[in-house]
């Protein structure tokens, strides 16, 4: 699209919120990091969303250096030239090397050409080398946006102005009995980039490092007692920290479990923001196209624990219910949902026996 059609296009607004790619640890020992950064709001709604099924971050990250973080805001305040031939910014690239050759959505980023303060966005696509080729990739359902100057500037003004260095990384406190099964939640939460430390309670801990902690996690034999005890200590100290409660002794699920906790942005920033398993269906909601998976996780009578991937597609935006495999959830057992950017968990219930709707029960 050329530059003088995109003068045409009607004004959008521009905000930055946080934003959260989740990490995960699978059963087999995969895993990908968690990435904090910030994300572009056009028109009140997350850019990334317009991207269906789609796993990346803005070069807004939280765990760059400080140095590189101001350079990036430079660049699209046009302050600093672009980063890619033909005034091409990446807007969104790999969550685990940001580098081209792995694909990033660029766009050119450049003043009005009409000689007002504004800024237009143009031009999207996906790149895989320093030439972007907009017939073959092209994202021509997205965009152009104008953004009026005052507006645009002031976001990322205040972004640089208010962050010296990025947002710090989160930190999780870890209380239970299970010392094995605390160090390996610790371990996994670490190597996806979730800095962790393991206590058996908070009575020792100054506030000023109470404050460093995003969520709080118990393990089951955590008695009441002593959950409220430290729930008091964060409170004395003014800690605005989440409280989870581990469902079951299972490394993946309780990651899962703290990375939906430590989420705790808006329902409309969100890609997933309903998850219900009972009477063998998984009820989902959904805000935008995305691919969703979900996996069962079940508890034997031995304790030993089964891993099944029971979905893996693509949803449209609205409500779902997905038929479940009892052979993957009877028991003792619990449902993750994943998308990019989000993650559910919750337990399954099932209809106790001697119920049914069948006569005599309708």
């Amino acid at each position: 699209m050329s530059a003088e059609y995109a003068e045409y296009a009607e004004y959008a607004t521009f905000g930055l919120a946080p934003a959260t790619r989740v990490g995960e640890v699978r059963a087999h020992g995969d895993h990908q990091i968690h990435r904090d950064f910030v994300d572009f709001i056009v028109d009140g709604r997350p850019l990334l969303f317009r991207l269906a099924d789609l796993d990346a971050v803005s070069p807004l990250a939280a765990d760059i250096p400080p140095a590189l973080f101001a350079g990036h805001v430079r660049s699209l305040l046009l302050e600093a030239g672009a980063p890619l031939e033909g005034g091409r910014h990446v807007i969104y690239g790999c969550p685990e090397c940001e580098g081209l050759d792995c694909g990033a959505v660029t766009a050119v980023i450049e003043p009005a050409a009409d000689g007002s303060d504004d800024v237009v966005w143009r031009d999207f696509a996906w790149q895989t080398d320093e030439h972007a080729d907009l017939e073959a990739d092209g994202y021509h359902g997205i965009g152009p946006f104008r953004f009026r100057g005052a507006e645009y500037r002031a976001a990322l003004g205040r972004l640089l102005a208010s962050t010296a260095e990025p947002p710090a990384r989160r930190r999780v406190l870890l209380i239970g009995a299970r010392v094995a099964l605390l160090a390996r939640l610790a371990a996994a939460l670490r190597t996806i980039g979730i800095g962790a430390e393991i206590v058996q309670d908070t009575s020792g801990v100054p506030a000023e490092e109470l404050r460093t902690y995003g969520a709080v996690a118990f393990g089951r034999a955590v008695d009441a007692t002593r959950r409220d005890a430290v729930r008091r200590q964060f409170a004395d100290a003014g800690v605005d920290v989440v409280h989870v409660d581990g469902l079951a002794p299972v490394v993946p699920l309780l990651v899962a479990q703290i990375e939906a906790a430590l989420d705790r942005g808006p329902e409309e920033r969100r890609r997933l923001t309903r998850l219900v398993a009972a009477d063998g269906t998984a009820q989902l909601r959904v805000t935008s196209t995305c691919r969703v998976r979900l996996t069962a996780y079940r508890l034997d009578r031995l304790y030993r624990t089964h891993t099944r991937d029971v979905f893996d597609a693509v949803l449209a935006p609205g409500d779902h219910g997905i038929p479940l495999d009892g052979r993957a959830t009877r028991g003792e057992s619990f449902l993750v949902a994943r998308t990019t950017g989000s993650v559910l968990v919750a337990p399954v219930a099932h209809r106790p026996r001697g119920e049914g709707t069948g006569p005599g029960h309708g």
